[in-house]
């Protein structure tokens, strides 16, 4: 096994890597430099919806370079960007759409909308924030704010003030905070993920969005993780029949290139001005060619009649663990984002199953997350809860 991966000094080491250097990757497997391959219930943290190689993204590359337009910034218009943000408004709800490069600058971006539009209606005292426990909204100063995890947070304090955490489900709790008549949105994930894989109940949502009407603040969601077919429904919200004011996007949305989007209400929309706020990169016309194929492919109906089949699939295999596996406390999730609660640490059972040549990530200490392509098929499915269950159980070995 070669050890390029652990070599000091060239990488920041703010992520803690296995020795192992992947190298090509296929469908839901991948490859490392030894050959050895890995059959990936990762999907690069929800990242590669349509598997690796996808024949979808790579086309789409490919006529995109033919143009000779990798990057224009955003000073000059491009029809790959119009259609796709006029594509994303016609799939989710009325508005506009802001383009960027990942899932933290997405939801700093959603941050700042919440308090131009709270300014432009004549609250400008309307600059907090409401967020939950088990939150992940992302690393830089706002969206860290905003993520309910001690350890992330405490080097880098002092944050951007005013975000107030309650627990979800707590009705009560935040329609206290938007009483006080400061708060400029409510942000959530209609699934958490980092947070250890905890779906947020539909009442709760359609809670918040009567008590975000009735307190005149936004509600927005962090579909991030979970959007974009995940669930089975195009976006997670969607099973609880909500509509946001502000929806943030990004990690499948381009296949695998760095693309984030904030989805916006024509209200918060029109509050927004030229200089407002901007990015060099977001909404290229490379990127947005490929996001606009992307998309294409998972809104389809047929495809996400699929993806649901596949986690009725998952879901019905999983179920059958707690009680029957030792250590095994509760499976939990919404579609093919599912976390397995374990009774020892999700990082030893992590490793093991790599070992065993499947791919998993944790959430949190305890849970063992798995979040395979949308495009696994079910022989896949079944060989890698196959592993898992091997890991589980704390075999090693080759597979």
């Amino acid at each position: 096994m070669t050890d390029t991966a652990t070599a000091p000094a060239a990488l920041v080491g703010v992520y803690a890597q296995p020795d192992l250097v992947l190298a090509r990757g296929e469908g839901c497997w991948v490859w490392d430099e030894d050959g050895r391959r890995y059959l990936d219930f990762t999907a690069g943290i929800a990242v590669n919806a349509l598997g690796h190689g996808s024949p979808v993204v790579a086309s789409a590359i490919r006529s995109a370079l033919e143009t000779g337009l990798v990057h224009t910034s955003n000073l000059f218009p491009t029809r790959p960007v119009r259609e796709l943000a006029q594509l994303l408004v016609e799939l989710s709800f009325p508005g506009q759409v802001f383009f960027c490069n990942s899932g933290a600058e997405a939801n700093e971006a959603a941050l700042k909308f919440a308090r131009r539009w709270a300014g432009s209606t004549g609250a400008e005292h309307k600059k907090e924030f409401v967020s939950f426990r088990g939150a992940f909204h992302g690393r830089l100063f706002g969206s860290l704010a905003a993520t309910d995890r001690e350890a992330y947070q405490a080097p880098f304090r002092p944050l951007m003030p005013g975000v107030h955490f309650t627990a979800v489900g707590d009705v009560a709790g935040v329609e206290a905070l938007l009483a006080r008549g400061s708060v400029a949105a409510v942000f959530i994930e209609p699934l958490q993920g980092e947070g250890g894989v905890n779906p947020v109940p539909g009442e709760f949502l359609r809670a918040l969005r009567a008590l975000c009407d009735r307190h005149g603040s936004l509600l927005a969601f962090d579909e991030i993780q979970c959007g974009l077919g995940r669930t089975g429904a195009l976006f997670a919200h969607q099973h609880a029949g909500v509509i946001p004011d502000v929806m943030t996007l990004a990690k499948p949305l381009a296949g695998g290139l760095p693309m984030g989007a904030v989805v916006v209400s024509e209200a918060v929309g029109s509050a927004l001005r030229p200089g407002d706020h901007g990015t060099t990169f977001g909404g290229g016309p490379l990127v947005a060619s490929v996001a606009l194929a992307v998309v294409r492919a998972i809104s389809d109906p047929v495809f996400l009649e699929g993806v649901r089949a596949r986690a009725d699939h998952l879901v019905q295999r999983l179920s059958t663990l707690p009680g029957r596996v030792p250590g095994v406390k509760e499976v939990r999730g919404m579609g093919l984002l599912q976390g397995v609660v374990v009774e020892e640490q999700a990082a030893s059972i992590v490793s093991r199953a790599r070992e065993l040549g499947l791919l998993v990530v944790s959430a949190g200490p305890k849970v063992v997350r798995l979040i395979p392509p949308l495009t696994v098929s079910f022989d896949e499915l079944d060989l890698g809860l196959e592993l898992l269950e091997r890991s589980l159980a704390g075999a090693e070995g080759d597979s």
